[in-house]
């Protein structure tokens, strides 16, 4: 495989709509020139981020050690060291992504970051965090991460209202994919009367692939039929592109229309959690089975290079599968797979997982600190 054929593929990725953004962020890659060459040879437009990323990025490396000194040196606290961290690497990774910002009139170019995930039952509290990580990293090209919990809901309409654009993150099931879209037309309409340009508002919606597989693969198991044996891997893909069906849906009202008229985007879906869990599954088979236009695909570098090397991309393999992707999501709820119970499972643990990756992080600032011999 030629370096020229690897690249090929992502630039086919690139050419059928779908936005290439890397689900990872360090400072070692910001300083060692990686990211750089992934958005100048890789066809890279955004880079999505989370506490598990932060946590392992100040882990494993000393590129933090200097500032963590700093800080320690000024008697910051440790919460506010995470964010100073952070929205640091998150503005310079902003400053690199610039000209794809600029070249692509605002749509890609952008970064995310995420809000305090114990947070994610205070919709208060979101609402302030999501106001000072916006202006804190103090650059147009980001996205302020809020998880798309009921509570999280109102943040979304609030953030957005203000002009402040949102990635709406961990998304599972389709009726909350359908109010998260809502909760965006909301403050777009409110950030309308207040006089807001809407034309500088950008978001888009996180909805969650081999998770959903994960989850449901177990249950399948147990059940332990040919049947159910005969369905693994599939759930993911299917409630994917029933999302994007309701993302047609609901980008295509008058309500929508109107905004629209008024300057607004729609809120793209993006699709995350794509990298493989189970080794028995094509690697790339979550980029390849969600090729459309007007999607972004966050992947982490493991599956950004195997798609480089062995996609199977044939073109749009979301429209005309609609129909299809509901029978078997009726399918999974006859064999006693409930949808919703699957659904509501994955949103409690990945809330857990990331309360645990923020503590992990929070214990990494809090030893670099004390290193310096003045931790708080």
């Amino acid at each position: 495989m030629t370096e020229n054929s690897a690249t090929d593929r992502l630039a086919e990725l690139s050419g059928h709509g779908v936005s290439i953004w890397l689900d990872d962020l360090s400072r070692g890659h910001l300083r060692d020139g990686l990211l750089a060459d992934l958005v100048g040879t890789k066809h890279v437009v955004g880079v999505t981020t989370n506490p598990t990323i932060f946590a392992g990025a100040l882990a494993k490396a000393h590129d933090y050690d200097d500032q963590m000194a700093t800080l320690a040196a000024a008697g910051t606290g440790v919460d506010d060291a995470v964010i100073a961290a952070t929205t640091d690497d998150v503005r310079d990774a902003a400053d690199l992504f610039a000209d794809v910002y600029r070249r692509t009139g605002g749509q890609d170019g952008r970064v995310s970051i995420e809000v305090d995930p114990r947070l994610a039952k205070d919709t208060e509290k979101t609402i302030e965090q999501a106001r000072l990580l916006w202006s804190t990293v103090d650059r147009p090209n980001i996205f302020v991460k809020i998880p798309a919990t009921k509570e999280g809901l109102p943040a979304i309409t609030k953030a957005t209202s203000e002009g402040i654009s949102v990635n709406v993150t961990l998304i599972f099931s389709l009726d909350r994919y359908r109010a998260v879209a809502g909760a965006y037309l909301d403050g777009l309409e409110l950030a309308q009367r207040a006089g807001v340009d809407l034309s500088g508002i950008r978001s888009v919606a996180s909805f969650f692939v081999s998770r959903v597989d994960t989850e449901i693969d177990k249950r399948l198991d147990a059940l332990g039929t040919d049947e159910a044996t005969a369905l693994k891997g599939k759930a993911g893909i299917a409630n994917a592109r029933l999302a994007f069906q309701a993302f047609e849906e609901i980008f295509s009202t008058p309500r929508w229309e109107a905004l629209a008229a008024a300057g607004a985007h729609v809120q793209r879906p993006l699709w995350a959690s794509t990298g493989v869990k189970d080794p028995a599954y094509p690697d790339t088979m979550y980029v390849d089975e969600l090729v459309v236009d007007g999607v972004v695909n966050t992947m982490p570098e493991k599956t950004m290079r195997a798609v480089a090397d062995h996609a199977n991309l044939r073109g749009d393999t979301v429209h005309g599968t609609y129909e299809e992707s509901r029978r078997l999501l009726d399918r999974l709820e006859r064999l006693g797979v409930s949808y919703t119970d699957v659904t509501d499972t994955l949103e409690v643990e990945a809330v857990e997982k990331f309360d645990k990756s923020w503590a992990e992080l929070a214990d990494t600032v809090t030893a670099a600190l004390a290193r310096a011999g003045v931790a708080k």
